[in-house]
């Protein structure tokens, strides 16, 4: 049997937003599959702590799974909170900033 879903218990309920920790001053990330089609990450990142502008090569969804963030997309800047998703279009400067503590899932969407 081969799993494409990586660092996650099989055939058990779990909380997404529980799956990956805040650590003091710092970006935590906990991948759950990667390649081609897709990357499914989460991420925790502590007050203040950011990924600096850059772009993808796929179609970026963000689910913001617990606090608040401040996600730039080319020259527009949006705040999310829990709940809240938005898309990171592919080849286009974003960046992601924790305005609080903030969780997300992300997931990356690539070309064959």
């Amino acid at each position: 049997m081969s799993n494409y879903i990586k660092n996650m218990d099989f055939s058990k309920v779990l909380e997404m937003e529980s799956l990956v920790e805040y650590q003091d001053g710092q970006v935590v990330s906990r991948t759950l599959a990667q390649g081609k089609p897709l990357s499914l990450t989460l991420f925790a990142f502590d007050k203040g702590e950011e990924i600096s502008s850059h772009a993808s090569g796929g179609d970026a969804l963000v689910y913001i799974l617990d606090g608040q963030a401040e996600i730039t997309i080319g020259d527009e800047v949006f705040h999310l909170s829990k709940g809240e998703t938005i898309v990171m279009p592919a080849g286009i400067q974003h960046a992601l900033m924790a305005e609080e503590q903030f969780k997300m899932l992300l997931i990356v969407v690539f070309s064959l």
